[in-house]
C-alpha cells in the first residue's frame, strides 16, 4: 500500500474521494456544464506516488487541489494535491458517457504534500500552483461551489469514509499539460499564513 505523511507519520488512505467541476473558471476553461451536486469520482491507494513521472505518448495535466485528510470521519489535516489527468483520454470517455477511471486513476495520478493538523476556519484556505518558477493556479473557499463541509456530508452520506482517506477538493483553472523537467511548487495557505509547502520536478 502507498502512503502519504502526516505529522511524520506514515499513512495508507483506502482511498482518495475526488471532486470534479468545484470551480466554475475551470469548468468553463473545459466547456463542462455547471453541476446541481457535487461530482465525484475515486483514485485507489495505487494512484499515489512522491514521484511526478512523464510519458511522452499521454497528454497528462496537472490540477492543483486544497485535500483534506479525514479521521473519525471528520476533517483533521490539510494538505496540497496534484491530481495528474490523462486529458486526450478524459476527452474520449466523455464524449462516450464512459466512467473517467482511465484518465483519473492510473497508477502515479496523484501527489501530495504532507499533511498538517488543521482546526481553524476552513472558510481561511486557499492554495497555489507555480511551474518554473510562473504562479499558473490560485483559489480556494470563496471560489468553490460547493464547500469542504458540504463536500464531506455529501461523501459521507454515500461512502465510509476510514481514517486517513483523503478528499481532493476539485481544481481552479489554469490547468495545462505536464512536460519532462517542470518544477512543481505546490503550497497551501490560511489567509496569509502559509502551512504547507511542496516540490516535485517531474522525471
Amino acid at each position: 500500500m502507498n502512503s502519504i505523511n502526516y505529522q511524520g507519520q506514515t499513512i495508507q488512505p483506502s482511498k482518495l474521494v475526488c471532486i470534479g467541476r468545484n470551480y466554475v473558471a475551470h469548468i468553463e476553461e473545459l466547456n463542462n456544464s455547471i453541476p446541481s451536486q457535487p461530482v465525484i469520482f475515486m483514485k485507489p491507494n495505487s494512484a499515489i506516488s512522491d514521484e511526478i513521472s512523464f510519458d511522452s505518448k499521454d497528454e497528462v495535466h496537472y490540477e492543483g487541489e486544497i485535500c483534506l485528510l479525514i479521521k473519525h470521519q471528520r476533517i483533521s489535516a490539510v494538505g496540497f494535491g496534484l491530481d495528474l489527468t490523462k486529458r486526450n483520454v478524459q476527452a474520449k470517455l466523455k464524449q462516450k458517457g464512459l466512467p473517467w477511471e482511465r484518465a483519473k486513476a492510473f497508477d502515479g495520478s496523484a501527489q501530495f504534500s504532507e499533511f498538517i493538523p488543521f482546526n481553524d476556519n476552513l472558510e481561511s484556505l486557499r492554495l497555489e500552483l507555480s511551474i518554473n518558477g510562473e504562479l499558473k493556479q490560485q483559489g480556494g473557499y470563496d471560489l468553490m461551489l460547493f464547500k469542504p463541509d458540504v463536500i464531506l456530508n455529501d461523501v459521507k452520506g454515500n461512502f465510509t469514509l476510514e481514517d486517513g482517506d483523503i478528499i481532493m477538493t476539485g481544481t481552479p483553472s489554469g490547468v495545462g499539460a505536464v512536460n519532462a523537467g517542470d518544477e512543481f511548487v505546490g503550497k497551501v495557505f490560511s489567509g496569509d499564513n502559509l502551512l504547507v509547502e511542496h516540490v516535485w520536478v517531474v522525471k
